[in-house]
């Protein structure tokens, strides 16, 4: 060994020797690092509005209030009451899970600082943490309409194997009528369509109000469709906005996204960035000639 190649394993091991442990664990093992050089940084300002912004959280609150009033209206209204007692079935109120009621923000920050794509092993980890937090409004509403009668139904695309880690998280948050019945998976191999669990629920309650972050999360007419589709569905159904379907914002990730790829699965990365900049609409200035 050379006398500076000695000299430097002086200075590390001096160094290690000062260093307190517990900032030696929270540095990253270099199976950590940046090594996958996924393309998700455009994500950055998404994740920052989410986590950051007090908008954000503004538009939770004002969400779940909406939803508040929508479910009274529902016990309260002579019209709607009668439809009640005709159909002779207890009030449900049905939500989304991912960016509905739990916000999961921290996890697309991680795979942004780390440089690493979307795994199903990855989130798998996560869901087993049971560390995501709630959103802003969503336990109070919840738990507002339990202690009024209503049922509370967390249909999510969360696979079986990810349930267990589902119902602690929520359960670890304060979420009401969480169990092995409410909350309803997605199967394997199934595909992504919520209709059939809806139906079940449907089969039992009359639900009166539906919370989502992705259209997917009311019907099935959205799915698999163009951007432009997807809005003439919107405008079709228009009236359902605001009164059984109550939306969050979700700027970081869901169907939308998928229309800008054209539902196309195992694109490139670098397809994706050409699709996405082809999606924008903007004013090009042309320079004089």
């Amino acid at each position: 060994m050379s006398i500076p190649a000695k000299f430097a394993q002086t200075i590390t091991l001096t160094f290690l020797l000062f260093v307190p442990a517990g900032v030696l664990a929270q540095t990253p093992a270099p199976s950590m690092s940046r090594q996958s050089g996924a393309d998700n940084e455009y994500q950055t300002g998404a994740v920052l509005w989410t986590q950051s912004s007090a908008e954000y959280r503004a538009l939770a609150y004002q969400t779940f209030t909406l939803a508040r009033l929508r479910f009274d209206q529902s016990v309260t209204n002579p019209k709607s009451r009668r439809a009640a007692v005709r159909s002779a079935k207890p009030p449900a109120i049905v939500v989304d899970v991912d960016e509905t009621v739990m916000d999961n923000s921290r996890f697309q920050a991680e795979l942004i600082l780390r440089g690493d794509s979307y795994t199903s092993e990855a989130w798998q980890g996560w869901c087993d943490r049971a560390e995501a937090g709630a959103v802003p409004g969503a336990i109070d509403f919840l738990n507002y309409a339990t202690r009024r009668g209503a049922h509370v139904f967390y249909i999510t695309n969360r696979r079986p194997a990810e349930k267990a880690g589902t119902i602690t998280n929520l359960k670890k948050l304060g979420f009401p009528d969480v169990s092995e019945d409410t909350v309803m998976v997605r199967a394997q191999g199934a595909s992504a369509s919520k209709e059939s669990r809806r139906q079940i629920v449907r089969s039992r309650y009359r639900i009166v109000v539906l919370v989502g972050d992705n259209l997917n999360d009311f019907a099935d007419d959205f799915a698999g469709k163009s951007i432009a589709e997807r809005n003439a569905e919107v405008d079709r159904q228009r009236s359902q906005f605001g009164t059984t379907f109550i939306v969050l914002p979700n700027p970081m990730y869901g169907d939308w996204e998928g229309a800008i790829y054209g539902n196309k699965p195992n694109l490139s990365d670098e397809a994706k960035h050409a699709m996405r900049r082809a999606a924008l609409k903007g004013v090009t200035s042309q320079s004089a000639p």
